[in-house]
């Protein structure tokens, strides 16, 4: 009897070990290291890149108070920071479509071809969307709707 019992804990133990390693990779996919979000380039929905990721501010609670933004300059000298609200960023695993991976160019025979980047980004989306799901950060960031224009037209942020 005392046999049965210990078997029986053995196994059952054996099954929840599994069970507690899977739940905790499931809601890991669901995570991102803030640390990894600054240097993530934004994009607009027209793929024109605007600039990258400064910062991540946090509240007091511990909730996304804004995201910084550098827009413009060259190297970080003249950038331009802005603070957006996190919910305006649509976030992307898969690499991003630029318009200098995606203009066209004529051949030899003068027909308009793709460039090979571009030609290559759905083997790259394939190859890289496994691998991407397991990062602890996403591709890159789409902030709909704006130009480097308008950003730079924003209020400067300013780490006082």
């Amino acid at each position: 009897m005392l046999k049965q019992l210990l078997i029986g804990g053995l196994l059952a133990a054996a099954m929840a070990v599994p069970a507690a390693a899977q739940s905790n990779s499931a809601a890991q996919q669901d995570l991102w290291r803030a640390s990894k979000l600054v240097g993530v380039n934004v994009y607009n929905d027209k793929d024109e890149k605007l600039g990258d990721i400064n910062e991540v501010l946090i509240d007091k609670s511990g909730k996304v108070a804004g995201i910084v933004i550098g827009v413009g300059g060259f190297l970080g000298m003249g950038e331009h920071d802005i603070m957006v609200d996190i919910a305006k960023l649509k976030f992307v695993d898969e690499p991003a479509r630029t318009a200098a991976n995606t203009k066209a160019a004529p051949d030899a025979a003068g027909r308009n071809i793709t460039t090979g980047a571009a030609s290559n980004t759905a083997n790259t989306n394939a190859n890289t969307n496994n691998a991407s799901r397991n990062r602890w950060y996403p591709d890159h960031a789409i902030l709909a709707g704006a130009t480097k224009d308008s950003l730079k037209a924003m209020k400067q942020f300013k780490y006082d």
